[in-house]
């Protein structure tokens, strides 16, 4: 027996927000509502003349995404088909969290994945605003610098270069010199 899916309807009165967004000089305003259960339920975007073809072609988009929403496709889902989608306009943007697009499609999917979905799930997806990209980078130069110093100092126990004892107490004061060395060493190359 095959399943039939269920339209879930929007309440009378929605909860949600609007985003506008320039994407390669063109101004988009992306709306976006919850249901009842705060996730989201239905997606309008509007963008040029009102019955130009441009705007005609984001409204039936945007109905896409309304209706399998209300279909109950996941949100997962839907980002995931929308991602990297390239045609014009394309390029800067003036959001901070998502500074190039490669199309209203690919920013729309990344903006409703920042808006809607946890970070765990983003993250599975490679959608993360620039402060977490920051932290996961600012984690792995740490990591890396931590392993490379922690590396010296046991090489230099097996060359023979610092006794045996000192390795231990090598290992654990290079955690600790990764903030600081890492900071002099930016601010002794930066131009002044």
């Amino acid at each position: 027996m095959r399943a039939v899916a269920v339209q879930r309807h929007m309440p009378r009165r929605r909860a949600g927000h609007t985003t506008a967004v320039t994407l390669g000089g063109e101004r988009f305003y992306i709306t976006a509502n919850a249901r009842e259960d705060s996730t989201l339920g239905e997606v309008f975007i509007q963008w040029g003349k009102q019955g130009s073809s441009s705007a005609g072609l984001l409204d039936i988009y945007a109905i896409g995404w309304s209706v399998a929403l209300q279909h109950g496709v996941p949100l997962t889902d839907l980002i995931r088909c929308n991602l990297d989608l390239y045609f014009v306009p394309n390029g800067g943007t003036d959001d901070p969290d998502i500074p190039r697009a490669r199309s209203i499609a690919d920013y729309t999917a990344r903006r409703l994945a920042i808006d809607w979905l946890p970070a765990a799930e983003r993250a599975k997806l490679g959608i993360r605003t620039i402060q977490e990209r920051v932290d996961a980078a600012s984690e792995w130069i740490t990591q890396t610098e931590t392993h490379g110093r922690a590396a010296v100092g046991l090489a230099r126990v097996a060359d023979g270069q610092a006794p045996p004892h000192r390795a231990h107490s090598l290992a654990l004061t290079t955690h600790g010199a990764v903030h600081t060395g890492g900071l002099q060493r930016h601010t002794e190359h930066s131009p002044p």
